[in-house]
């Protein structure tokens, strides 16, 4: 069964993002869920084959965590998002839960907003360690390098000029201000419920 983009048409609207940005944005994210399907198509032919010690089949291998990783968290970035976000609820566990691991709202919002500051392409994630019970800011280089084993996204802040050149140019910061604006943190605390 192929893997089918989601709809994110509804973010056209959000302050701070342009909808030529967001177009622009939601096809590169279809270009992942294409990708991730021929890499999975073209690894099904190779194994019905036999060619699975074919060099093919292993550089195919090793590219479908780019893909599948490209298609995921582009996934988890548009949903914690909103044209008309909501705050977080500090009866939430998710904020609770902040304020426990980090000492202070302020304090995770400091981290998280250096993290995407920091020169370099990539992600910024709040994780979820189900084994340690604790939320963890996380710098993702590449879509398939730098994940917590078994840690689970509650936020996904995307840091690829991709996300805001158009809008920002090289001014990161002011990208990260829109982000900030734009999160819907009922999704981000639904989710962390879901754990």
């Amino acid at each position: 069964m192929a893997y089918e983009a989601k709809n994110f048409e509804h973010l056209i609207g959000t302050a701070g993002f342009s909808e030529i940005l967001l177009k622009n944005h939601f096809t590169l994210y279809h270009g992942y869920v294409t990708n991730t399907n021929k890499l999975l198509d073209a690894l099904n032919l190779l194994a019905k084959e036999g060619r699975t010690s074919a060099p093919e089949y292993a550089e195919l291998k090793r590219r479908f965590g780019w893909e599948f990783n490209g298609m995921r968290l582009h996934e988890h970035y548009f949903w914690n998002m909103a044209e008309s976000p909501k705050p977080l609820d500090h009866n939430s566990d998710l904020y609770r839960k902040l304020l426990h691991d980090f000492g202070s709202f302020e304090n995770w919002e400091k981290d998280f907003r250096a993290m995407g500051a920091m020169r370099g392409i990539g992600w910024v994630v709040l994780y979820y360690d189900p084994s340690a019970e604790r939320l963890l800011n996380v710098w993702i280089n590449e879509h398939d390098t730098g994940h917590l084993a078994g840690a689970a996204p509650m936020l996904v802040m995307d840091v690829f000029e991709h996300a805001y050149m158009l809008d920002y140019g090289l001014k990161r910061a002011d990208y990260i201000e829109a982000f900030f604006r734009a999160i819907d943190w009922k999704a981000c605390a639904e989710r962390f419920d879901r754990k």
